[in-house]
């Protein structure tokens, strides 16, 4: 009998070292029950994550989804004023209550638990954490179709949580035209794939500007590379956004929910 090397992967026997692998996976909250989850994610920042985040879920709304938004970028939220909301969460004895938005969808952020929104969030990676899988574990969602989780950038703590501790059944990448982005994209992609997380495809943010006088469509940021990008990882186009200034005004005002997006149209019917 050859000796044990305590790696169980390439080993046969049946002894007692062998072990199950160990799930992260942490409890739903016992009032909560949450059919699908839902990542949108960026392997940089300022490409518009949380833009796309409000606007997927506002128009799941429209389509008679329940739905809500857990906003995980604990050190840089925007999820509740894209919304206007600027009540704070409240609590009782089934656990921390979401904020509801004018149409009805439910939001959890730090920013509805701090007594002064423009506090900065000075905390290590194991507090943001924590505060995460508590957004998880002690939020009663009540029921929900689907639960975005609005994550911050890159592939570092709070992505590794997300993917450990919630049972993400996708996630979509948001991107915008440059060069640069398409290495980014890849590493969202390989770690999603490392975390053996499926992912539903990329949308692109900034991807062209329609002149208002003449209609032509312009490539502020340079020609997009998103089709050959995501032909080479084997994913869907989700979506191309507009610049569009109305936007910005829009969701800078907390009305969000008004805006209509119809390039996401498709992905929502897909979703309903």
């Amino acid at each position: 009998m050859s000796e044990c090397t305590h790696d169980c992967s390439s080993c046969s026997s049946n002894c007692s070292e062998r072990k199950e692998p160990q799930s992260f996976l942490k409890p739903m909250n016992e009032h909560s029950n949450i059919k699908k989850v839902i990542g949108v994610v960026s392997g940089k920042g300022g490409v518009g994550k949380s833009l796309v985040s409000c606007m997927l879920a506002s128009k799941c709304r429209k389509a008679g989804l329940k739905v809500g938004i857990l906003d995980a970028d604990i050190t840089g939220p925007s999820v509740p004023k894209s919304f206007g909301i600027s009540s704070r969460a409240m609590q009782d004895e089934t656990g921390l209550l979401p904020t509801e938005t004018k149409t009805g969808i439910k939001i959890m952020s730090i920013n509805l638990l701090l007594e002064d929104v423009n506090s900065p969030v000075v905390w290590r990676g194991p507090v943001i954490s924590g505060v995460i899988q508590q957004f998880w574990t002690d939020v009663n969602w009540g029921e929900l179709d689907y639960l975005f989780v609005d994550m911050p950038p890159g592939t570092g703590d709070v992505a590794l949580t997300v993917f450990q501790s919630l049972p993400v059944d996708g996630i979509v990448i948001v991107t915008t035209p440059q060069d640069l982005v398409k290495m980014i994209v890849n590493k969202a992609f390989n770690m999603a794939k490392l975390m053996n997380v499926p992912v539903l495809g990329l949308v692109e943010n900034m991807s062209y500007y329609v002149c208002p006088d003449c209609g032509k469509r312009i490539n502020i940021f340079g020609e997009s590379q998103i089709d050959s990008t995501a032909s080479e990882l084997g994913v869907p186009v989700l979506a191309k956004l507009p610049i569009n200034p109305l936007t910005a005004k829009t969701v800078d005002e907390g009305r969000v929910e008004e805006l209509e997006c119809s390039e996401l149209d498709e992905f929502v019917s897909a979703l309903v």
